[in-house]
């Protein structure tokens, strides 16, 4: 079988070039209808036979469920349904899985977890919600898919079942949030949620509805009735604006080489003799339009949006296609006053549905950030505009250096880097576990967070930003080189598997969520587990899956 995630990988999609997903409208409602093409795979090697998906697939989801929330304010109301007859998803493809490396199941995984994420998101932020109408079989991540939705319909056939075979069959976990949904999101009692995820038949009928896996099951006579009246219900309840006009998400302008990746406002230098990603963030080049009118003008060229395609585009790029980039380097460049304009003018608007869309787009466009499992450094030097918004990114960093000064060798005359604080920054993009990255810094610190909100809106200099723990380091021009030099090279230097448990563990402090439970407890046991040879190794349950012939386990406990 072919070696899977060789070629590079692009993450842009368009409807009209869709190979697995359908979207029909009918007023306030889409239908988001999955018929995988079984000769779609993203690579060679496998079938994706029973709306089985790989990356390919769900890479048009995302962007399915992107434009339903720009391009279509009128859509209140989401039905995820299979284009199949008898079967819903049969999941992640497994001879996919089987013949992938170890870190191209981690990012496919990681990536479709992001995605049921923005499901969610939807539903509780957008006014638009999803419901799963499962008509057929849905096992393991295909069920996850129904799971990521508001409300879950099963048709009761005497045949179509909701399943976690992950486990008995795969000898691995349900990944993509599963374990955790059901328990957090769905309430199944903890010895229900055990033995449901020991059967690989699953459940079905009244039984998965008391148990709380579904929420609703139907007979086929009357499916597709109580499909239209559930999904005319969650639209009358949403806020959505049913008059308003969405906004085109065009192309996006991008330049790819082995070297560099270019956009209009952002540049990723890439050394991989160095290890290294330095990306550059251009700040807005003119002052924000005036109002809420002005934003939906500009559509997807506004600044905010349009920054944020291209760094959410970037992540996703340098993540599958760059693995051994293992420092990103943070820069910024342009007005600072500037970018805390444009953050007001959101802020100042957010009940507006397309300003929403953006707040709620950028904060996960950073959370995306956030469980990289890259070392992420934020230099800070004259021309910065680390300010509001794009400060998220500093605090996003592991160690962040603010120059002291100026370059005296190149611009004695140049203003200081300054770093500024704005509303943007106090609560409107929180990480995954609903706290600002300002508040996770200073966690159980109220001083330190009461210090700091007194400075908002200030531009502060290199030796205020560090006494007030804003910056890590703040070197002057004759040791920033050195030190910065240091710093990259230490960081290569180091077992990269160590460091992403380092900052993966540092990053999230403070209270758990369903989501950091995820990305935390879930993916690091989905990703040991992977490894082992139980699950990958040549007797393990992941290659023998399909042959005949049973795994063979090293039964001793570790």
């Amino acid at each position: 079988m072919a070696d899977i995630g060789t070629e590079r990988v692009s993450f842009q999609a368009d409807p009209s070039r869709y190979r697995h997903w359908r979207l029909a409208f009918d007023g306030p409602v889409a239908t988001l209808i999955m018929d995988v093409a079984e000769d779609g795979g993203l690579r060679d090697g496998y079938e994706l036979k029973m709306n089985s998906y790989d990356l390919g697939v769900d890479i048009e989801l995302y962007d399915a469920v992107q434009r339903l929330r720009f391009e279509h304010p009128e859509v209140r109301t989401v039905v995820i349904t299979s284009g199949k007859d008898k079967v819903f998803s049969a999941g992640a493809n497994i001879r996919m899985l089987a013949a992938s490396e170890h870190g191209w199941k981690v990012n496919f995984c990681k990536f479709t977890n992001e995605t049921r994420n923005g499901i969610e998101d939807a539903s509780a932020r957008s006014g638009q919600t999803y419901i799963a109408a499962v008509n057929g079989t849905a096992s393991g991540g295909g069920y996850e898919l129904a799971l990521a939705c508001e409300y879950i319909m099963l048709i009761d056939d005497r045949s179509a079942a909701v399943s976690l075979p992950e486990l008995p069959l795969l000898g691995v976990l349900p990944g993509t949030g599963g374990l955790t949904r059901i328990t957090d999101k769905r309430h199944v009692r903890r010895d229900l949620a055990d033995y449901f995820a020991t059967r690989p038949e699953g459940l079905g009928g009244a039984k998965a509805v008391s148990w709380r896996l579904v929420d609703e099951a139907a007979p086929r006579s009357t499916w597709d009735q109580l499909i239209a009246a559930r999904a005319a219900e969650f639209a009358a309840r949403s806020s959505r604006p049913a008059d308003a006009a969405g906004i085109e998400l065009t192309p996006l302008d991008k330049k790819r080489t082995d070297n560099a990746v270019t956009y209009p406002h952002l540049e990723a230098r890439l050394d991989a003799a160095a290890g290294v990603a330095e990306i550059t963030i251009e700040g807005p080049g003119q002052d924000p339009p005036a109002d809420a009118a002005g934003i939906q003008a500009q559509g997807a060229g506004f600044w905010p949006l349009a920054i944020t395609r291209e760094l959410d585009d970037l992540i996703l790029d340098l993540r599958t296609n760059e693995p051994e980039l293992g420092t990103w380097i943070l820069r910024t460049h342009g007005d600072p006053s500037r970018v805390l304009a444009y953050d007001r003018l959101l802020l100042d608007h957010r009940d507006d549905w397309l300003v929403n869309e953006i707040i709620q787009y950028l904060k996960r466009t950073l959370k995306r950030l956030d469980v990289t499992s890259r070392s992420l450094i934020a230099l800070i030097e004259p021309g910065s505009c680390f300010a509001g918004s794009l400060f998220e990114l500093a605090l996003a960093a592991d160690r962040s250096y603010q120059l002291d000064g100026v370059f005296e060798d190149e611009d004695p005359e140049a203003d200081p880097a300054t770093v500024a604080l704005g509303g943007m920054n106090f609560g409107p993009l929180p990480m995954g576990n609903e706290v600002s990255r300002l508040h996770i810094r200073f966690a159980g610190d109220e001083e330190s967070v009461a210090k700091v909100t007194e400075r908002t809106g200030a531009p502060l200099l290199a030796a205020e930003a560090a006494e007030l723990g804003l910056v890590t380091f703040a070197p002057d021009d004759i040791d920033w080189a050195e030190e910065v030099r240091i710093a990259v090279e230490e960081r290569a230097s180091f077992s990269p598997d160590a460091l992403t448990g380092m900052e993966a563990n540092y990053r999230f402090a403070g209270p758990e969520t369903m989501e950091t439970k995820i990305f935390g407890r879930l993916t690091a046991w989905q990703n040991w587990i992977f490894n082992r040879p139980n699950a990958a190794g040549p007797e393990g349950a992941l290659r023998r899956y399909g042959t005949g012939q049973r795994a063979s386990f090293d039964r001793d406990r570790v």
